[in-house]
């Protein structure tokens, strides 16, 4: 789960999460929600995959309903501070 990124704003307010060659990607506060509201409470792979994330997995259901671009190595570390815990190297539990 590690890339390099930053980000503004938070998982209740939305994100803008800056990457790459500047490229930039918003998450908004309902897409944050809806994503916890699917996983809540259950160990899932995270899904880092650029090409063909793990079935089930945050990155599968980021590139469902967000966007194509693999953003599951940002997203997992913004949802890890308060609202998931890591579980091994590479699965996250939704905690809230």
């Amino acid at each position: 789960m590690r890339s390099n990124f930053d980000y503004q704003g938070t998982v209740l307010t939305g994100t803008t999460i800056t990457y790459g060659k500047n490229r930039k990607i918003h998450v908004s506060a309902e897409q944050y929600a809806a994503l916890r509201n699917t996983f809540l409470n259950r160990t899932v792979p995270i899904g880092t995959s650029r090409t063909s994330a793990d079935a089930d997995s945050i990155g599968a259901w980021l590139q469902a309903n967000i966007t194509l671009v693999s953003i599951a190595s940002y997203v997992g570390p913004i949802l890890l501070e308060g609202y998931a815990e890591r579980v091994g190297n590479s699965h996250i539990r939704i905690v809230r």
